[in-house]
């Protein structure tokens, strides 16, 4: 394997990576603001329960701070989201760089990878049919 085809596939690999992991960490942005939506909401419904005549403010209170909460978690997701977009731009800066400076690689790059996709998918359905 020559230095550039791996440091193209090392540049693919981080790019990847780091895409995967920011669209994990957007998601668990989104997973934890539900939560502590819920958990707020919960405890809402039991304040009411316990105490109607002190109900309106704490309500208020929850209801507030479940907002709050919420908005942040919207701001991290879109956060997250810009960071993605930036990442992901750079990524493709970097690669558009690599194919203008090393045309004749990129393409033997970009066919290897096809034909490997291409074996794969033929030994996919190969294992496929035998399995009926």
């Amino acid at each position: 394997m020559s230095s550039s085809t791996f440091k193209t596939d090392n540049l693919s690999t981080q790019a990847s990576d780091t895409v995967n992991r920011l669209a994990d960490t957007a998601d668990s942005a989104v997973k934890s603001t539900r939560r502590v939506a819920n958990t707020a909401l919960d405890s809402a419904e039991s304040a009411i329960g316990e105490a109607r005549d002190t109900a309106e403010p704490t309500i208020a209170r929850l209801a507030g701070q479940a907002e709050a909460l919420a908005k942040r978690g919207v701001d991290a997701v879109k956060d997250t989201a810009s960071q993605v977009r930036e990442r992901a731009a750079s990524v493709g800066d970097a690669t558009v760089r690599y194919v203008r400076d090393e045309p004749v690689k990129s393409v033997l790059i970009a066919a290897a990878t096809g034909a490997a996709l291409m074996g794969l998918l033929a030994l996919i359905q190969s294992a496929r049919r035998n399995n009926q």
